[in-house]
């Protein structure tokens, strides 16, 4: 994990590796924050969805019982919203570096979709 000082705050940029091992020990809320159409096409199993366009840092959960972690396609969007989170008060938070991009190539499990049927399926 790669911390970054910002302000009074901590930016914390995790490894797909430390995301995985973080979110099936139940340590922490996965939030992608791509587009529902993106999300729907393809997502990491049991992550939220709260899109950039509709993103407000004030309405985010405190972290008293699991960290916060966002991502998103390749990392750039999930570094913003963190650091607009970090804006609006939060002392420390964390974003996905690589995006779902990286997830994928580590070849992690994900919710895909299966393009003869339409239907969800789970791609490892």
């Amino acid at each position: 994990m790669k911390t970054e000082q910002v302000g009074e705050s901590i930016l914390e940029t995790w490894t797909a590796d430390e995301v995985e091992e973080a979110f099936a020990n139940d340590e922490i809320v996965l939030i992608d924050v791509r587009t529902p159409q993106e999300f729907m096409f393809e997502h990491i199993e049991g992550a939220l969805l709260m899109p950039l366009a509709f993103f407000k840092a004030e309405k985010l959960p405190g972290q008293s019982d699991k960290r916060i972690v966002f991502h998103c396609g390749s990392g750039a969007r999930s570094d913003k919203v963190a650091r607009e989170a970090l804006a609006a008060g939060f002392g420390r938070i964390a974003h996905m570096e690589g995006g779902f991009g990286a997830w994928k190539g580590s070849k992690k499990p994900y919710i895909g979709t299966n393009m003869a049927t339409g239907a969800p399926q789970v791609v490892s």
